[in-house]
This record gives structure tokens, sequence and C-alpha cells, in this order.
């Protein structure tokens, strides 16, 4: 049988409800309706927030993490182009050489002494030798456009600016002894008149002075005897034994060997100085 509730029942309904704070069934007048969904925020705003989620942005790490890779990325770029353009070019080196040419084609004096102002040096600076000798040049004062591209490009030079960057490297060359040796030989063609077979002494003595002038102690006194000798000319046997010559006998001669394969020139100078100290 189905039990029906009485007045009992109905109390301890009402009673239980107006405990829950939900309905007012007993009139007492001092409650009131909560909604429900408040009940779940019993301490009202004392309650701790929930952490919003942070709303995207241009600064957001996403945006960070892309700025970032975007600049690496920008920085490699400019890496790249920058190692392009440091790239020799033949064309921008051709075009170099024509800033100092004449009709025919060929760097002259007047475009040597141009040339040798561009890159601040002296045209009688001995670095100028050793650029001539890493051109492979044929004729003193001269550059053809052959020799230019051949030597500009083993030096990866196409500008001023990169020749002069080279500089320091040229003279560097001449404390190699090989090297200079090479050097100190290819000197003797390079400077003489191509129909004749020696070197003017002239000449001759200007290029020692530039190659000699500042290592060997004897070149003073070598020159002087030159000045006065009768000797018009310096053929290649004779330039080739005064480095040779510079090299390993002492300052004072004491070690020289009067039966040694030394030419008649260095015999006649060591009989020369031998005389003038013995004074």
């Amino acid at each position: 049988m189905e039990k029906l509730f009485g007045l009992a029942d109905i109390k301890k309904v009402s009673q239980t409800l107006d405990r829950l704070n939900l309905v007012d069934l007993n009139g007492y007048g001092d409650r009131r309706y909560i909604d429900p969904a408040q009940i779940a925020k019993p301490f009202g705003d004392s309650i701790m927030p929930v952490k919003k989620k942070r709303k995207s942005s241009g600064s957001d790490d996403s945006g960070l993490r892309k700025c970032k890779i975007t600049s690496y990325c920008r920085t490699q770029t400019s890496s790249r182009l920058i190692n392009t353009e440091d790239q020799f070019s033949n064309k921008k080196c051709l075009a170099w050489f024509y800033e100092y040419t004449g009709s025919d084609e060929v760097v002259g004096p007047e475009g040597m002494e141009k040339f040798c102002e561009d890159i601040g040096v002296e045209p009688e600076n001995i670095v100028m030798l050793v650029l001539a000798w890493k051109l492979e040049a044929e004729n003193m004062g001269f550059f053809t456009k052959e020799e230019w591209l051949k030597g500009m490009t083993s030096l990866q030079c196409d500008c001023t600016e990169r020749l002069q960057g080279k500089l320091d490297y040229l003279r560097s060359q001449l404390n190699d002894s090989t090297v200079f040796r090479h050097i100190y030989r290819y000197a003797f063609d390079f400077a003489r008149d191509k129909d004749q077979r020696s070197l003017d002494m002239d000449t001759a003595k200007s290029m020692l002075a530039l190659l000699l002038g500042r290592t060997w102690p004897l070149f003073p006194v070598f020159h002087q005897f030159l000045e006065q000798s009768k000797y018009k000319v310096m053929n290649k046997d004779q330039w080739y034994n005064v480095l040779e010559f510079s090299r390993t006998v002492n300052a004072d001669l004491s070690n020289y060997d009067e039966d040694g394969a030394w030419p008649v020139l260095l015999d006649e100078f060591v009989e020369w100085q031998k005389a003038r100290s013995a004074l």
C-alpha cells in the first residue's frame, strides 16, 4: 500500500528546505532565495580566481619564437649576401684595370702613377716590385691586361680596397728567403731593357739599393765601389752572385774564399775594400 505523508512529514521537508536556504516555507522572513548556481561559490569574492588563458597577441611566446626564427634567418641571408659580394669578380677586376689604361689597353707610366696614388704606395716602393712579380709583369712601368687579370685573380683582388688589404701580405713575401731569391732574380729581367742582355749600371745600383740596401751591411761600400768602378753594365751572373755574396760572406770579409767561383766583379770589390780598410 502506498504510504501517505502526514503533517509531520511535510513539516520535516519544510525545515530541511529552510536549512538549505532555498525556500521560506515557514514564513520566518529572514531567509531569501539563493540561486542554486551560487551554491558553488560559498565564499563570494574571496574565492581564488581561475587563471585566465593569456590572449594571443603580437608579443606572445609563439610570436617571439617566430620573430627569433625570422631574425636568425634574416641574419643568415645577410651573411650569404656578404659572402657573395666577397667573391672575386672578373668583370669588376677588368673594369678596375680600364680605369688606368689608355687606348692601347695597357697600364702605362701615367696610369701607373695614378694606380700607385690610389693604393697609397710610392712607385719606388719595393712592394710595387713584389706586386709586379705576382703579376709576372715583363716590363717595368707597364701592366698588360693579361698580366693584370692573371695576377689579380691569384691575389683575389678586384678593386683598390682589396689590394690595399693585401699590401702587408706582399711585403711579408720578402721575409721568406726562397721567395726573396725568386723576386731578386725576377727583378733583373724586369728592369733591363729587353733589347739588352745586361742591366745598365745606374739601373743595377737602384735595384740593388731597393732590394739589399736595408739588409746587407756591406751595401753602402759596395755601392761606392760600383760608383768608382769601370763597369758600365751588370750581367745576370754578376747579379745573381751579388745576392749569394751578401748572404754568405761576413761583413769583415774574413770568410771570403779567393779561390771560389765568384765573378771578377766581386773579387775586385773585396780587394778594393781590403785596401781601404788597411789605410
